[in-house]
This record gives C-alpha cells, sequence and structure tokens, in this order.
C-alpha cells in the first residue's frame, strides 16, 4: 500500500476547491484544446478533485493513477467514470490515443518525471495539448512561510525531503521539447488559511509523511511553537488570493526525438 493509498479517503476534503474552481478549469482545458469532443487523460486523477467535472459533463474523459485507493475514492464520489490504474511511466494506451494529457499537482512529486513526460508525449496526437495544472498560492502566505520554516527543521536534523525541485526540472525540459506554450489563469479564489490547518493538512502530505514517525512528531512540535510565536495562535485566520495556473504545450510532431 502506498502513502497516497493511505490519504485517499481523506484527500479531496484537505484540499478541496472552491465550489466552481473545477468546472471553470474543465472550460478553460476543453478551450484550449480546441477540438470538438477531444480525448483527454487525466494523468494522476487522484480521487477526482478535477475530473469529476468532466465525468458530469460526459466528457471522453480517462482518469488514470498509479494509487487503487484513490482511484476507489474517485469512483466512489460520481457515477461511471472511466478510470485506469497506470505507472505513468509504462501508459497501457496506443500511441496517438489523446488530443490531450492533463498533469495536475503532478510534477511536483514526480522523481522519474521524464520516463513519465515521454511516455505521456508518446499517447498524445500530433496538435495535441500537454496541460501541466497546479494552485498558486502566495509567495509570503501562511503555507509558504510554514513550509520554509518546516524544511528549516528538517535540515538542522539532516533531513531534507523537499530538496528536490522534479517540477522546475520536467518544466525545464518540457519548454526545451515542446516550445509552443501558453499560461492561463483559470481561475482566482480567496481562501483563509490558518497555521492549524496547515498542519494537519501537511502531516498527510506525501513527502513529508514517508518520514521516520519519531522524526514527524518532533519536527511538527517545533513547528506549532514557531508558529505559535509567529501569528499569535494556530487558529489565527488569514484571507489570502489564490489562483488556478494551466502551462498549455502544443505538441507539434508527436513523439520526441
Amino acid at each position: 500500500m502506498s502513502v497516497y493509498d493511505t490519504m485517499a479517503s481523506d484527500f479531496d476534503r484537505r484540499r478541496a476547491l472552491p465550489d466552481g474552481v473545477p468546472e471553470a478549469i474543465r472550460d478553460t482545458i476543453l478551450a484550449a484544446i480546441g477540438t470538438a469532443r477531444p480525448a483527454i487523460l487525466d494523468l494522476g486523477a487522484g480521487a477526482g478533485r478535477i475530473g469529476r467535472s468532466f465525468v458530469r459533463a460526459g466528457d471522453d474523459y480517462i482518469g488514470a493513477d498509479l494509487s487503487f485507493g484513490m482511484l476507489l475514492a474517485f469512483a466512489g464520489s460520481v457515477a461511471a467514470p472511466r478510470l485506469v490504474q497506470a505507472d505513468g511511466a509504462r501508459l497501457p494506451f496506443a500511441d496517438a490515443t489523446f488530443d490531450a494529457v492533463l498533469l495536475v499537482q503532478v510534477l511536483s512529486g514526480a522523481h522519474r518525471w521524464q520516463h513519465l513526460l515521454t511516455d505521456t508525449m508518446r499517447v498524445l496526437r500530433p496538435g495535441g495539448a500537454l496541460i501541466a495544472g497546479r494552485v498558486v498560492a502566495p509567495d509570503d502566505g501562511i503555507d509558504a512561510r510554514m513550509k520554509a520554516r518546516l524544511a528549516t527543521i528538517l535540515d538542522d536534523i539532516d533531513v531534507h525531503p523537499y530538496r528536490d525541485k522534479p517540477r522546475d526540472d520536467a518544466l525545464s525540459w518540457l519548454i526545451r521539447t515542446m516550445p509552443e506554450h501558453t499560461v492561463r489563469t483559470a481561475a482566482t479564489w480567496t481562501a483563509e488559511r490558518t497555521p492549524a490547518a496547515f498542519l494537519e493538512r501537511h502531516a498527510g502530505g506525501a513527502r513529508f509523511s514517508v518520514l521516520d514517525a519519531a522524526v514527524k512528531q518532533d519536527a511538527m512540535r517545533q513547528l506549532a511553537v514557531w508558529a505559535t510565536g509567529q501569528f499569535g495562535s494556530l487558529d489565527a485566520a488569514f484571507a489570502e488570493n489564490y489562483s488556478f495556473e494551466l502551462t498549455i504545450h502544443r505538441s507539434q510532431q508527436g513523439i520526441p526525438t
């Protein structure tokens, strides 16, 4: 069982998007593809946070994820989704199957990103769109400051789960390989953040949760003490501005050389 299987039942609650945002993401993606009823692969579909809007609309959509637990959660949240358990580096699809492949909040944790992207491009039709999506949080927001402090705490004990930056490396490779790209903001919203919510949410994060139990407990204790001093209370609430960003890479030749 993977860490994502253990997170599946609670994943969407901890990382929920506001009402209307998944639908706005779908609308922006369909407009960017520009094809009538495109065939869409959502790679790393998870528990369906984005994919449910496609399923409900009756789109030609397949959600794929390596975590069976995540797919079970997805299947239990919406009627009759088309889901496949698959490794993104070895996709069970023929060449040039899809008009678009979605990679939403996937690249930040994809350590085998080059294999993943190469196989993604294999199943993408010439002229198709590879679309990377992510939530953009404020650089000086609660989550950013808490995560930076947590990284410092872990660095002090020579534990470095956040040192690698696979997303940056993957996006640089994509820009070189698929230089025709555009960036679109699908939605913006204001959300309330508290240090306590970060502590709860991040304790189940994929990179943090695999650390030794004693290390996690001590790191969270130190982080809670620091946050109380910085913000006055773990329940101190701050309104922050968020957006959902899509980077759309357009394939010209299909499989890269």
